[in-house]
Parts: structure tokens; sequence; C-alpha cells
């Protein structure tokens, strides 16, 4: 319950900070939509006569939009300003804020980026069956919670490393590439495809856009690779933590 009050305050608190930066969220709109749209460009172009394609990358871009993260600046800086040391020392878990913060973004880019949403679609004639886009709200909240463990995982890499943002952008290439924003993955060759099913990113953007469009699909993948990521996550957090307070003292 005390976890609870405080991220709801702490998210309250980072919503209201972020209101006078909006002009920035916008920019980070921008960037959330560009890849989608490529992709919806190039593969209507492919295949002119098939809707599922246009349904399908309309719900990439919202389902971009509600997961974004950017743990490399909001978090990995406060490790090279040395600000996380006071982090450490107040009485709340430090992973409080930083999710927090990352809600906060999410719910700008959401309202910011809707109007490029209804937009498309419209433009596009695109129609959906809201049972369902209702359908697929678990596995959005599910791709939201694997899109921050694994950028929140390469931005730990900054007890190690200086180059952080290289490290997340390679991460966030893999999503492109292997996540179902590139191309559907039912479009891969056999081979690609069966690698993409398997790994995480396949679970952050292309399968809650494919549910929402009308496929299907198990939430249990999703399930076994949050908990894959929380483990993981977690055992570098406390080696980077020791790192960080032995170097720091």
């Amino acid at each position: 319950m005390r976890t609870a009050v405080l991220l709801g305050f702490r998210l309250r608190q980072e919503v209201l900070e972020w209101s006078g930066a909006w002009w920035f969220l916008l920019t980070l709109v921008v960037q959330a939509v560009v890849a989608p749209l490529i992709g919806l460009f190039v593969w209507s172009a492919v295949y002119p006569d098939d809707p599922t394609i246009a349904r399908y990358y309309v719900a990439v871009i919202l389902v971009t939009l509600m997961t974004e993260s950017f743990e490399q600046h909001t978090f990995s800086e406060r490790i090279y300003d040395g600000t996380l040391s006071h982090e450490l020392l107040r009485p709340q878990p430090v992973v409080i804020g930083v999710i927090g913060m990352n809600l906060a973004i999410r719910a700008w880019l959401t309202l910011l980026g809707a109007p490029i949403v209804l937009l498309t679609g419209i433009a596009l004639r695109v129609g959906f069956d809201w049972s369902a886009v209702l359908r697929s709200t678990p596995y959005i909240l599910l791709a939201a919670v694997l899109v921050f463990l694994w950028t929140f995982l390469l931005a730990l890499t900054a007890f190690w490393t200086d180059r952080v943002h290289a490290v997340v952008g390679f991460g966030s290439q893999l999503v492109f590439l292997f996540g179902g924003t590139a191309a559907p993955i039912g479009l891969l060759p056999d081979t690609w495809r069966r690698i993409a099913e398997v790994l995480p990113f396949y679970g952050m953007n292309g399968l809650p856009a494919e549910i929402a469009s009308g496929g299907s699909g198990s939430m249990v993948y999703q399930l076994i690779w949050v908990v894959v990521l929380v483990a993981v996550v977690a055992v570098v957090w406390r080696i980077g933590v020791r790192r960080y307070t032995a170097v720091g003292s």
C-alpha cells in the first residue's frame, strides 16, 4: 500500500512537471511514430490490397506511444552526474521515481500522439473491431512492462560504461527488427519468424498490435519474459549499485 501511495504521488508530480515541456514531448511523439509510419508506407505499397497491413501499423503506432521508455536519459544520467547517491539515501526504492517518470512521459506521449493515430486511421479508412481492441489491453500493459524492463536493464550498463546511449540504441534496433515494426512477424522468412517469436521483442510491439488488429496470441509468452527480465534486472541492479557505492566511497 505504501509503495502504491508513493508511486501515485510521484506520478502526479512528474505529470505536472512534464506539462511545461510539451514542445519537447512533441519531438518524442514524432520520434516514436516515424518508424511505424515508414513500415506502414513500405508494406502498404507491397500489399496494396491487404487492409490488415494498415490496421496493424496504426495499432503499432498506438502501442509504441503507450510503451516508449527513456531510462537512458531519465535514469542513467543520474549515475553519470552523481545524483543517484541522493536517491539511494531516500527511504524508498529508487525504482519508484524511475517508474513514476516513465508513466508520466507515456501518458503525455499517448495524449499528444492520439490525434496522429486518429488522423492516420481516418486517412487510410482503417476500421477496428473494438472487442479486439479491448482484448488487447492486457497485452499492451504487459508490453509496456517488457519495454520498461528491457530499457531499464540496458540503462543499468551506465554503471560500467559511459556509452549507455549506444547500448540502448542497439537494443532499440533489436526491438525494431524483431518486434514487428520493420515488418509484421508473419511476413518474415520462416527461420527469422521463429527466432522473433521466441525473443521478447515481439511481445513489446507486434503481439499487442496483432491482437488489437483482430489476431490471436498468448500472454503466457509475455509473462515468461517479464519474469525473466525482472530477475535479470534485480541481479544487475545489485551488482551495479555495489560497484557504484564502492567507486563513490
